[in-house]
C-alpha cells in the first residue's frame, strides 16, 4: 500500500517508516501538516496514518480540508489524546480506526492489513435497509434492485449518508457536501432531508436529535 504518514516525532517517524517498509509498504512521511496536506492534494494514498498534534495544520484539521475538496482517504490516527472529544471528532470526520500512544508497531501494522483486506474486497452496493441498497460506482439508489430518481441535492444526500453508513453527519458535512458551503441554516437543510424522507418507502434516514442524521448499518 502507498501510505501517507504526518507524525511529527523524529524517532516514531523513523521507526513507523521503517516498520513498515519492511512489511512491504510505501511511506512518504512528513512532520508538518501543512506539507502533507499540499502532498496530498497532488498525489493518490491507498492510506493515511495521522497524528493530530502537528504543526501548521493538525491532524483533524488536515482530514476536514480534504473532505472539502472531496478527497477520501481511509484513515487511522495515531495519538496520546484521550480526551473522547477529540476521539468522537476523529471518528465522525469518518476515521477508520484510533490507535493510542504508545503502541506496538505489530499492532499498527495488523490494523492496516485490515483495511487492505477491506479495500481488497468489492463492494458496489451498500445495504442500507431490507429493500433499500446504494451502488457506489454509479452513485444510485435501488429499492430491490430497480433505481430511484432523485433531484440532484436528493442523490447527494444519500451519497453522504450512504458512504458513512454507521457514523451520524452533522449539518456542517451536508453544507460543505451538498450545499457547495453555501450559507444554508440547518431548517433548510432538515427540510431536504424531510422531503427524501417522506418519498422513501422505508425508514433508512435516521434524525439524531441534536447532532445530525444518519444512516445504520443493517
Amino acid at each position: 500500500m502507498k501510505i501517507l504518514l504526518l507524525e511529527d516525532e523524529i524517532m516514531l517517524n523513523e521507526s513507523i517508516c521503517e516498520y513498515l517498509e519492511s512489511d512491504g509498504h510505501k511511506i512518504e512521511s512528513f512532520f508538518d501538516g501543512l506539507k502533507a496536506y499540499e502532498s496530498v492534494k497532488v498525489n493518490s494514498y491507498d492510506l493515511l496514518i495521522l497524528d493530530i498534534n502537528v504543526p501548521n495544520i493538525d491532524g483533524l484539521s488536515f482530514l476536514e480540508q480534504m473532505h472539502n475538496l472531496k478527497i477520501h482517504v481511509p484513515t487511522i490516527y495515531i495519538s496520546a489524546l484521550v480526551d473522547i472529544e477529540d476521539i468522537s471528532r476523529a471518528y465522525n470526520l469518518g476515521c477508520y480506526d484510533y490507535l493510542k500512544k504508545p503502541f506496538h508497531l505489530k499492532e499498527l501494522s495488523l490494523r492496516i492489513d485490515r483495511v487492505k483486506l477491506e479495500k481488497d474486497t468489492p463492494r458496489v452496493h451498500l445495504r442500507l435497509s431490507k429493500n433499500y441498497s446504494y451502488d457506489q460506482e454509479h452513485s444510485t439508489l435501488l429499492f430491490d434492485n430497480e433505481s430511484q430518481t432523485l433531484s440532484k441535492k436528493q442523490s447527494q444526500i444519500i451519497d453522504l449518508l450512504a458512504r458513512n453508513r454507521g457514523m451520524v453527519v452533522d449539518f456542517e458535512k451536508f453544507r460543505i457536501y451538498v450545499w457547495d458551503e453555501q450559507i444554508i441554516d440547518n431548517a433548510t437543510i432538515r427540510a431536504e432531508i424531510n422531503r427524501l424522507k417522506k418519498f422513501l418507502k422505508e425508514d433508512v434516514i435516521i434524525n439524531v436529535r441534536g447532532m445530525g442524521y444518519m444512516i445504520e448499518k443493517p
